[in-house]
């Protein structure tokens, strides 16, 4: 019973190492938990909460949807709302 209680109070004694920043969010971007990205084509700007999850950074948008940030959470949320159907169409085939 000794040997099961000390082993126990090892492994809550033991320094778990912090998770490296998440690169895909500089500071600057980062203002209260939420982050905006304006057109490339136009005017619209769009601002989404940051979410921390287990698995990095999250975008909550306005219906409650969870988006992942990829290389930025800025260029991300432009891509994924404000310029959406514009990146769709120069991507498209004929």
């Amino acid at each position: 019973m000794k040997s099961n209680i000390f082993a126990v109070a090892v492994l809550f004694a033991v320094p778990v190492p912090l998770a490296a920043q998440d690169s895909a969010v500089t500071p600057r971007q980062v203002r209260e938990g939420k982050v905006t990205a304006c057109s490339s084509y136009g005017h619209k700007c769009y601002t989404a909460k940051l979410v921390r999850s287990p698995v990095g950074w999250k975008m909550r948008l306005n219906g409650g949807t969870l988006i992942d940030c990829s290389v930025t959470c800025q260029d991300t949320l432009r891509i994924e709302t404000v310029d959406f159907w514009q990146d769709q169409r120069e991507r498209g085939t004929d």
